[in-house]
């Protein structure tokens, strides 16, 4: 494939995406804004750890204040960035994009409307995805999930412009198991769903799967699943006054997912066991790294339309609330805080 590929925004997940791509003969252009993470790399390469091996590879790696030096534009940008940043750096890589060129957003959250709104419809493919990592030194990358258990599902955010996805889905194929998804948007709120379950939650937690679900007594990790599952309910109820539809992910059969009352066990118990027991997810990582997280846009969202119908998101409110308050310095990642959420969502009503 003598196609131009940019990962864009290249932190844990671009970076394991990225080596693998470029271990396959792609030809692919780094970008990010961290800068010591572009220069490590550079220097010495991008190196991937996963379990036992080591995985080091050299790479094409640019500042954003680089981009302005190239000549190229590119066929392929796959946007990995943090979603709250999928605007901004949407219409900074459009100038760079070809004419027939479009942009796959590998990312969580309901960004592909953000992004169609700026490059068109046609222009636009959903990605789900299913894979851990974690990062807290430039240009290392340890991988938790490996490639035979990364799981993408990808999608046109039109039906009508198609004809791209399975390009792109034989590209991530280097990466992981890939599904096209026809109903991309139902498939992204129903990852959604899953991160609303454990990633503020868990993050708030200040521990791995497990350490929060293994190392306090069994008492405590059922009650802290049952929070998870909470938090699912609040996200699959405004998924349908959303008209989004119940969708297999992550290798699910539709027969997981439908005609079962036991819907959002199956997706967290899908996830816990695809994962693995050791990974920070990337909520932990940023409140660890005193950065913002993607929960407004997850829990936040959730509360926020819920709001809108009249109705009430004890669950997301108090995880955006916790949230806040440790990004704040006011509170710290711990188990306990799962007693004080309880306690908050009691007040509530």
């Amino acid at each position: 494939m003598d196609k131009k590929i940019a990962v864009l925004a290249t932190g844990t997940n671009g970076c394991v995406i990225s080596a693998d791509l470029i271990g396959a003969g792609l030809d692919v252009t780094m970008i990010d804004m961290w800068a010591a993470h572009i220069e490590e790399m550079r220097a010495n390469g991008l190196t991937v750890t996963t379990g036992d091996d080591v995985n080091n590879v050299k790479v094409n790696a640019y500042h954003l204040s680089d981009i302005c030096t190239l000549n190229e534009k590119f066929d392929i940008v796959l946007l990995t960035s943090k979603a709250y940043d999928s605007k901004w750096l949407t219409e900074f890589i459009k100038p760079y994009l070809a004419d027939d060129g479009v942009i796959v957003a590998v990312q969580n959250c309901m960004t592909a409307e953000m992004i169609a709104d700026i490059v068109g419809v046609e222009r636009t493919v959903g990605c789900v995805i299913e894979l851990a990592s974690q990062m807290f030194e430039p240009g290392q990358v340890r991988r938790s999930t490996p490639r035979e258990r990364t799981w993408f599902g990808v999608g046109a955010f039109d039906p009508a412009h198609a004809d791209r996805v399975e390009e792109i889905a034989e590209i991530l194929r280097h990466a992981g198991r890939v599904e096209v998804i026809d109903e991309i948007l139902s498939a992204k709120w129903t990852k959604l769903i899953v991160n609303a379950m454990i990633m503020g939650t868990m993050a708030i937690l200040g521990g791995t799967p497990e350490q929060v679900l293994k190392q306090n007594g069994e008492a405590y990790a059922q009650r802290a699943r049952d929070w998870f599952l909470q938090a699912g309910e609040e996200a699959l109820a405004v998924g349908q006054a959303m008209d989004y539809k119940v969708v297999p992910v992550f290798g699910l059969k539709p027969e997981d997912v439908t005609n079962t009352n036991n819907f959002l066990e199956t997706l967290l118990d899908k996830i816990l066991h695809d994962i693995g027991p050791g990974p920070i997810n990337t909520t932990l990582q940023d409140l660890m790294k005193g950065r913002y997280s993607e929960t407004d846009m997850i829990n936040g969202l959730i509360a926020d339309e819920r709001r809108n119908a009249g109705r009430p998101s004890p669950v997301s409110d108090v995880v955006v609330e916790l949230t806040r308050q440790i990004h704040a310095g006011e509170l710290k990642p711990d188990p306990s805080n799962l007693d004080l959420a309880r306690e908050m969502m009691a007040n509530q009503g």
